[in-house]
């Protein structure tokens, strides 16, 4: 009798644990809204501008008439990839480097002008869409004036001499030898930076930053800065260029990079990895993060240079990972070209314009886009619903999962494979009438209904 009570017991505790964990689970993503999130950033996308490669012309106003386009696909957020002059002492290539700032207050004169800049704002607010100008607080050109008037404002080394940027974990140079290292131990040199920080906010009134190598730069700075750049705009919108849990956990920035998911996404499309990974990653990933979310990417502008275009590394998986990013937790990102399917490395120091062609991958985005925007479930954060697995059969190879939030509900299945795929739904929570959004159609999922997925193949539902 005693041992039966006690196996009572003991079932008891393990079903109170595991719901314990469940309800943690859910906690973090159905927690309050970071205060680093604004309300007009709950159900955003953004979208990377490279000025330099967009138009014949390369400049802001030659780009400005793509900016009705950009919005009737869909686009929320312009990153714009860094508008400063570039350095010329010590450039790479003939242009240089976008992230050699030779001024952070001016505008790059082959991209136009500073009021070329603001009228390019004024018609992208003008039609609804934020801007967030890509900053680089880690290190600057060696034309800056800081080299000059401030030396004391970067790091040397023991003779003295201002030194390019040394990565920690090896102690030795990252190889961008067109750029200065800051020196973040000066005060007076952390308070010009937030300087010129405030200024493209208050007097330009640009609506945030994405921040390159974030990671680098001391969390003490994002907490001294962070709450001076809130005073100046409440709503400013903060991307970091990194995957460091403190950033969002403090409640410095409202998103960072999807990195581990990114790279998990190219391993699965190359065989390395399988679909149940993904819960696992998920599972780390949200004992890590707290508040906040990630940005979702099959490509950027570092990626494409350097990694190789979407094409390259996906293969044909790459509209099931861009269903995947775009309908996952997180904000999803598009990088200029991605809509006309443009598959070439561009060049990172040279002119080397996208051709659009027929732009024939803007309405996939745009339906993707189109559904995030009208179903909650698929919202950014604590604003949109858990990811719930929805075990369908080959689990390594289907990756299957609803998500759903005051009763909005998607249903997202997934072949992530090379061979096609039968599954069987019998979860009670996908049984009702859907809209299959790429086909148009009406569905009616019944319990223990089949179903068959092409290789790479993606059946995306909605009840709105």
């Amino acid at each position: 009798m005693i041992r039966s009570i006690l196996v009572i017991i003991i079932i008891l505790v393990i079903i109170i644990v595991a719901c314990r964990e469940k309800e943690t689970l859910v906690a973090v993503v159905n927690a309050e809204r970071s205060a680093a999130s604004p309300d007009w950033a709950k159900s955003a996308n953004i979208y990377e501008v490279n000025i330099r490669q967009y138009t014949p012309e390369g400049t802001l106003n030659a780009f400005a008439p793509h900016l009705p386009r950009l919005r009737n696909m869909g686009v929320d957020i312009l990153w714009l990839m860094p508008i400063f002059p570039i350095s010329e002492a010590r450039r790479k290539g003939t242009l240089g480097s976008y992230y050699a700032v030779a001024d952070f207050t001016k505008v790059n004169p082959l991209f136009g002008t500073i009021e070329d800049f603001q009228t390019l704002l004024r018609q992208a607010h003008d039609l609804g869409m934020k801007v967030v100008l890509d900053w680089v607080p880690n290190h600057t050109g060696w034309d800056h004036p800081w080299i000059t008037d401030h030396p004391e404002y970067y790091t040397q080394n023991d003779k003295g001499e201002i030194i390019d940027p040394i990565d920690p974990k090896t102690g030795e140079p990252w190889g961008w030898t067109d750029v200065a290292d800051l020196n973040y131990d000066h005060a007076e040199m952390r308070k010009a930076m937030i300087a010129d920080m405030i200024f493209w906010l208050k007097e330009i009134g640009i609506d945030g930053f994405r921040c390159d190598v974030a990671s680098e730069v001391p969390d003490a700075f994002w907490q001294e800065a962070i709450p001076q750049l809130r005073a100046a705009r409440p709503d400013v919108f903060m991307l970091a260029e990194a995957e460091h849990p403190p950033h969002r956990n403090n409640e410095l920035f409202a998103m960072s990079y999807g990195w581990s998911f990114h790279h998990l996404m190219n391993e699965i499309a190359q065989g390395k990895k399988k679909a149940s990974d993904i819960t696992t990653w998920y599972k780390k990933d949200r004992s890590l993060f707290t508040t906040g979310y990630h940005m979702n990417f099959i490509t950027n502008h570092d990626e494409n240079s350097w990694n190789g275009t979407e094409f390259e590394r996906m293969g044909e998986a790459v509209d099931a990972m861009a269903v995947l990013a775009f309908t996952y937790d997180g904000m999803p990102l598009m990088y200029s070209g991605q809509e006309a399917a443009f598959n070439r490395r561009l060049k990172f120091f040279e002119k080397d314009e996208i051709e659009w062609g027929s732009f024939t991958k803007q309405n996939f985005y745009k339906t993707l886009l189109e559904l995030k925007h009208r179903n909650q479930a698929l919202w950014n954060g604590a604003d949109g619903g858990e990811p719930m697995r929805i075990k369908a059969g080959a689990d390594d190879a289907v990756f299957a999962f609803y998500r759903e939030k005051n009763n909005h509900k998607a249903i997202i299945l997934l072949n992530l494979s090379k061979q096609p795929q039968s599954i069987t739904l019998n979860d009670k929570n996908v049984i009702g009438d859907f809209t299959n959004v790429f086909a148009n159609s009406t569905v009616s999922i019944t319990k223990g209904m089949t179903m068959e997925i092409n290789p790479w193949g993606y059946v995306v539902l909605s009840n709105r």
